[in-house]
Parts: C-alpha cells; sequence; structure tokens
C-alpha cells in the first residue's frame, strides 16, 4: 500500500539508491509513476506493504517501509531490487554500485567511485566539513538527521 513518506514512522526501514547523474524531468515523472505503481501492489506473503518514496535532489530513490504492520521478506526485498535494475536499465542508470560517494561540491551535487573520492580526500579536495550523502543509514530517523552531513559524521571520515 502506497503512503506519504511523510507518514511513515521514523522506525520505518529505508533503501537509499543514488544515481550516477541527474533524473531529466520526463524521466523523474516516469519513475514516479513505476514507483507508485509497484509500491502501490508491494506485498510480504501476500500482506500489503506500507511503504512510501522520496526521490531528493532528482538523484536518489528513497524507499521507506513501515514494518509495523508486515515486514519485508525476503521475496519482497528481491522484488523490490528486480523493480530498481529495471529502472537501471530502462533509463540507463547506475542505481546498485555501492562503492561510489555522493557529495556536495558547491550547490553541484558530484558522484565519484570510491577510489576517486579516496584520492580527493589525500589531495584535500574534499575535507571533513564536504557534505556527504551516507547512504548506510537504516530507517527513517536515521535518514531524517545522518543522510546529508559532513563527512566527519560519517563512515566517510576514515578517507581523512
Amino acid at each position: 500500500m502506497l503512503v506519504p513518506f511523510e507518514e511513515l514512522p521514523e522506525t520505518a526501514r529505508v533503501w537509499i539508491y543514488q544515481a550516477d547523474r541527474a533524473l531529466t524531468t520526463e524521466e523523474i515523472q516516469t519513475a514516479r509513476q513505476s514507483l507508485e505503481a509497484f509500491l502501490s501492489q508491494w506485498t510480504a506473503h501476500g500482506a500489503d506493504l506500507h511503504a512510501g518514496y522520496l526521490m531528493p535532489y532528482n538523484r536518489f530513490i528513497v524507499i521507506g517501509l513501515d514494518q509495523g504492520p508486515h515486514a519485508a521478506s525476503g521475496c519482497s526485498i528481491d522484488a523490490s531490487v528486480n523493480f530498481i535494475q529495471q529502472l537501471e536499465s530502462r533509463f540507463g542508470l547506475v542505481l546498485l554500485d555501492r562503492m561510489n560517494v555522493t557529495f556536495r561540491q558547491g550547490e553541484h551535487i558530484a558522484y565519484k567511485p570510491l577510489q576517486d573520492f579516496r584520492k580527493m580526500a589525500r589531495s584535500k579536495a574534499v575535507s571533513e566539513n564536504t557534505i556527504v550523502f551516507n547512504n548506510l543509514v537504516t530507517n527513517k530517523y536515521e535518514f531524517e538527521r545522518d543522510w546529508e552531513v559532513p563527512a566527519s559524521e560519517s563512515w566517510h571520515n576514515r578517507f581523512f
């Protein structure tokens, strides 16, 4: 069952998928329609899952799931990953590669392979104050407080 992301409890599980580029206006519209259709019918063992989504900065897909009524099962998680893979293929995006880092460079949002980010840290092209997107957060509470933070406050701090 599709619910507004804002109505999900702070304990809702989240999955964050970062795109290797900004989506176009047309891609955003199509992705929203696809997400709404998928989440409206997403189930675990025949039970409706209460889920919502966000698409911050036209670069991320954030899926939230209220596990109070029904938790995700292995099959339902597989279905969501398959759905994300379909979006990757449809739009020519990379959404599932976790070996990349997304961060702010001024007003611009940059996306770099982890090795490149590490080199940038060594050369001082990014600092501990660089705002990074910590896609390892696991619930809505962490997402709202710890997703977009200085590198010093996330797992990225090991590069400094």
